[in-house]
């Protein structure tokens, strides 16, 4: 009789620790597969979800990395399970193109305040170069001519990015083919170059986004400034709130989400919640960024900036765990 007991309790125990370990980590067993861009400073905003994640039991896949219009169509067949650098606005079309709400979801709303728009240095501002339109008149655009062709040269967006078809569309809209080129290539090198002019104390015309660490070497107020639009006028007709400190960048203001397969969130409701909860603050992202442009671009040193945040915010970071958890219970 004793034996018997003895056994049973163990048997109890036994089935007691699994289901705990069971509700502490729901993902044991699966294998994530996020798809990114190949973008340095989009990496921390990243793997801190996949931290959560692995704190839930998941093992997270070598992400795939491509550019942004490729990422949705390849959560859209099935090649990936979620990204967490989807633009409401910006990206909707290539959400829509990759098969939208009949095979992926949009989740939470993991950065709020994300922006875009046309910069120029702040002297071209004081000068009267205020709107994009004021680009029109030749006088102003040769102030931004760095090839001698008499026309301004925009430092410009990556083909294949959502920022392409904005731009583009616009140049035609306003009526600025005659007058403005735009630049495209490795927006990196680009803006590199764009930097070391205003160095020089040349004009500067350029596209950026926020948040990136652009803004942090040609500070909007103090080195550069927004440029207006003279109305908003958004590609295949789209529509969203363009204005920022009253002033129409001709962007919507945006907010970046995950986009996950709906296999995916449905058989990962742990993932799904997470996904749901997590937020983190634009302005976190833009020092990180910083981080990178200062030297600290290793892989290892981002995985340290991640570790930082962490710490610095455990108390948010537990929550989305419990959250996360709560729903497997």
């Amino acid at each position: 009789m004793k034996t018997r007991l003895l056994t049973s309790l163990a048997i109890a125990g036994s089935l007691a620790s699994g289901t705990a370990l069971a509700a502490d980590k729901p993902g044991e067993g699966v294998t994530a597969r996020p798809v990114i861009a190949p973008q340095i400073g989009e990496l921390f905003q990243h793997r801190i979800l996949f931290r959560a994640l692995e704190e839930l039991g998941y093992e997270i896949a070598e992400p795939q990395e491509v550019e942004y219009q490729t990422i949705h169509l390849a959560l859209g067949t099935g090649d990936g399970d979620f990204t967490a650098v989807h633009w409401n606005k910006l990206h909707h079309t290539f959400f829509e193109e990759a098969g939208g709400e009949a095979v992926l979801s949009k989740v939470g709303n993991y950065i709020e305040g994300a922006l875009q728009g046309y910069l120029v240095d702040k002297a071209a501002y004081e000068a009267g170069v205020t709107n994009l339109e004021d680009l029109k008149d030749p006088a102003n655009a040769a102030m931004f001519d760095a090839n001698g062709d008499g026309k301004a040269d925009l430092a410009g967006c990556v083909p294949g990015w959502g920022c392409e078809r904005v731009i583009e569309h616009q140049l035609t809209e306003y009526g600025l083919r005659e007058t403005i080129s735009h630049n495209q290539g490795a927006y990196d090198a680009i803006i590199a170059d764009t930097i070391a002019r205003l160095g020089a104390g040349q004009h500067v015309l350029y596209y950026t986004w926020t948040p990136y660490w652009v803004s942090g070497v040609m500070q909007p107020g103090e080195d550069v400034e927004w440029l207006s639009v003279p109305y908003t006028s958004l590609p295949d007709g789209e529509t969203g709130d363009t204005t920022f400190k009253d002033k129409n960048l001709g962007f919507a203001v945006d907010s970046i989400r995950v986009v996950a397969t709906n296999d995916f969130l449905a058989a990962n409701p742990a993932a799904a919640k997470l996904f749901e909860v997590a937020t983190l603050d634009i302005n976190d992202i833009s020092a990180e960024n910083n981080l990178i442009r200062d030297g600290e671009d290793s892989s290892e040193d981002i995985d340290k900036h991640v570790e930082a945040w962490i710490t610095e915010n455990r108390a948010t970071f537990d929550d989305w765990i419990a959250a996360a958890r709560a729903v497997t219970n």
